[in-house]
């Protein structure tokens, strides 16, 4: 359900996917529907009701302000569903997701597709066998390498909510710990258009883990170099870095340090967690057979969304917010 660049390549994963039989399209675009079901040769379906009843289970990458009643939706036929973040920008309408979830007992996947990446993985199992020892402060960075279209702008919620949720699922993934204060500071330093909408293009927050760990975390809209997504871990028994490759678009200025000129950073979200995305559509396709639980649910997706909320109130009121203080 819905077939822009994010629902075309979900839909290109899944035609190859031994478990998957037909994969149907649907958008509320019919000539965009008609466009990549020409291109991929796809059946495609005018509406929910009619997907829902041809279908064992349904991917949802429509936009944000479909989400919710499409998973309505999905929970009142007894379908499982994926659903690319978030459920909504409202804590209320999200909750009540939730909560009908768990009444019908449906299964919901959430597109946090980190959870997917080997780096990612590979610093969880890491920090859960105690390899770093005394976790003590965790630096993430998230850099967009253009920012978005006004339209996009106008409805995304902001960045921490759009943007940072990213990096809030992956450190509660990654060090099993919940985030229980945030203090966070914005500006728009490049590009105007964001104060049109009380949003930014730069921000950095500081969050307390559960345990005791400190993050540190920068956001920006634009990054000349490409797509920057990393999490560094720094731990009484090992330091290590996820998202620091050949690729990572950085320039050291240390003698004796060369970078190549023709480097392929990666362009963009679709670029750096190719192999993500499809994992966790494989992860989907399990959950759906019934061999697996859902990775990542409908109240992982709400957790995220409250440290974005407590951001987003910090940025504004200049002042630390408790977790608690989100209800």
């Amino acid at each position: 359900v819905g077939v822009g660049r994010i629902g075309q390549g979900h839909a290109e994963r899944l035609m190859h996917n031994s478990d998957v039989s037909e994969v149907l399209i649907m958008d509320s675009d019919a000539s965009q529907a008609g466009k990549v079901g020409d291109e991929l040769g796809l059946r495609t379906v005018s509406s929910i009701e009619g997907l829902i009843a041809a279908v064992d289970a349904i991917v949802i990458a429509a936009s944000t302000t479909a989400h919710a009643d499409l998973l309505k939706a999905a929970i009142g036929a007894r379908t499982p569903a994926f659903c690319e973040k978030p459920i909504s920008h409202d804590l209320v309408v999200s909750r009540e997701v939730a909560e009908l979830a768990d009444a019908q007992n449906v299964p919901i996947q959430m597109g946090f597709q980190r959870r997917f990446d080997p780096g990612y993985r590979a610093a969880a199992t890491l920090v859960k066998a105690g390899g770093l020892g005394t976790l003590y402060a965790i630096r993430t960075a998230g850099h967009d390498p253009e920012p978005p279209w006004e339209g996009y702008i106008a409805h995304s919620g902001g960045l921490f909510r759009d943007f940072g949720v990213h990096d809030f699922d992956a450190l509660r993934f990654v060090t099993g710990q919940e985030i229980v204060e945030v203090y966070a500071c914005g500006s728009v330093r490049q590009f105007p258009i964001f104060k049109k909408y009380n949003d930014v293009d730069t921000a950095v927050a500081t969050l307390t883990l559960s345990e005791g760990p400190l993050v540190l975390m920068s956001l920006t809209r634009h990054n000349p170099r490409g797509y920057d997504i990393r999490m560094e871990l720094i731990g009484s028994r090992d330091n290590v870095a996820v998202g620091w490759d050949a690729r990572t678009p950085l320039r050291s200025l240390e003698p004796g340090m060369t970078t190549q000129a023709d480097v392929n950073h990666p362009k963009d979200f679709s670029d750096r967690f190719r192999d993500a995305y499809a994992a966790e559509l494989m992860g989907f396709v399990d959950v759906v057979r019934g061999r697996k639980q859902s990775p990542c649910t409908v109240a992982d997706a709400i957790e995220a969304l409250r440290v974005a909320e407590a951001c987003e109130l910090s940025r504004r009121r200049h002042r630390p917010v408790l977790l608690s203080e989100i209800v």
